[in-house]
């Protein structure tokens, strides 16, 4: 359903330690860098359009924790474990440790994670064990 989208940050090179952290454990690789954003994932083209594409803006401003909640897609458990432990790592909150969702479906397999500026994010696995 989702072509791309942008997460806002306060501090950017903050910022950059969690989410480089965090996708690098989805696999997912940061493909470019500037003094006010970053970009992760694979951009669509007329000829390939199952990508999805992340953008980390810098605002300059505090952002308001809200419940904003995004969602990525792990290849595996292990990976949605690796996103986990990784965003603790570099500054995140749990909101929820890697684990089954049985209410969602039989094989969700998810964690949670505050970023450093309060916007809720997710791994989830979707597949068996």
């Amino acid at each position: 359903m989702l072509d791309h989208v942008s997460i806002t940050v306060s501090d950017l090179p903050r910022a950059a330690r969690f989410y480089d952290a965090v996708m690098a454990a989805l696999r997912v690789p940061c493909v470019w860098r500037e003094a006010d954003a970053i970009g992760y994932g694979t951009r669509n083209t007329a000829d390939d359009d199952s990508h999805t594409y992340l953008t980390i803006r810098a605002t300059g401003a505090a952002i308001a924790a809200d419940r904003r909640h995004w969602c990525f897609r792990a290849p595996d458990r292990a990976a949605v474990d690796a996103f986990h432990a990784a965003g603790i790592a570099q500054g995140g909150a749990d909101d929820g440790a890697p684990g089954p969702r049985p209410h969602y479906h039989p094989h969700y397999y998810a964690a949670f994670l505050i970023d450093p500026d309060g916007n809720r994010v997710e791994a989830v696995s979707h597949r068996a064990p």
